[in-house]
């Protein structure tokens, strides 16, 4: 890896990664009717200065991804690239989940949903983690380690939607699912 970041354009390159990254979201908020928009609506005064910060990291990041080439044959590429399709794979099931869950009245607690409350951003950050290494840049790792962090702050608001719509529905899902990755909680799932 090296310090200064590569700039080609190239068919090989991350942007890849980076259109499959975004292509699901419009979908997404098709689908669902604007729930998604609800729920990521920053309402405390931290959540209002994070909101535009995390989008300009990321429109930084896309940038970047555009011209950012992958390191077929080399060492990080071989690590890398597996990293990525694994986050890519997870993306795409939580996506279809997401995407295939009537979830007006109950929470999302199926698939990959039964593991992590945020697993869209779990795989997502494997998916970054995974194409820096592949292309050997410490630039874009920053890009994924800062995105994320912020993500992860903002997850906080959309649990607060979410108990908002579902009430204690999602208070036993927050008791048996972890926030980030994990096993769920056997006692909550005798209970039900």
């Amino acid at each position: 890896m090296t310090l200064t970041p590569a700039f080609e354009i190239g068919v090989w390159s991350a942007w890849i990664f980076m259109l499959y990254n975004f292509l699901p979201m419009p979908l997404l908020m098709l689908v669902h009717k604007g729930l998604a928009r609800e729920a990521a609506r920053p309402q405390s005064g931290i959540e209002m200065k994070l909101f535009p910060v995390m989008w300009i990291i990321w429109l930084a990041a896309v940038i970047y991804y555009i011209f950012l080439p992958m390191r077929p044959g080399t060492t990080w590429f071989y690590v890398g690239f597996p990293i990525a399709i694994m986050g890519l794979l997870g993306f795409t099931a939580a996506t279809i989940t997401f995407a295939t869950t009537q979830i007006e009245k109950e929470p999302l607690a199926s698939g990959l949903y039964c593991y992590s409350r945020h697993p869209l951003y779990i795989t997502q950050l494997v998916m970054f983690i995974g194409v820096g290494i592949a292309c050997a840049s410490w630039v874009f790792l920053l890009f994924a380690v800062v995105y994320s962090m912020l993500s992860f702050i903002y997850a906080i608001t959309e649990e607060r939607h979410c108990l908002e719509k579902y009430g204690d529905a999602y208070r036993e899902y927050m008791k048996r699912t972890p926030r980030w990755i994990g096993i769920p909680n056997s006692e909550s799932n005798k209970q039900r």
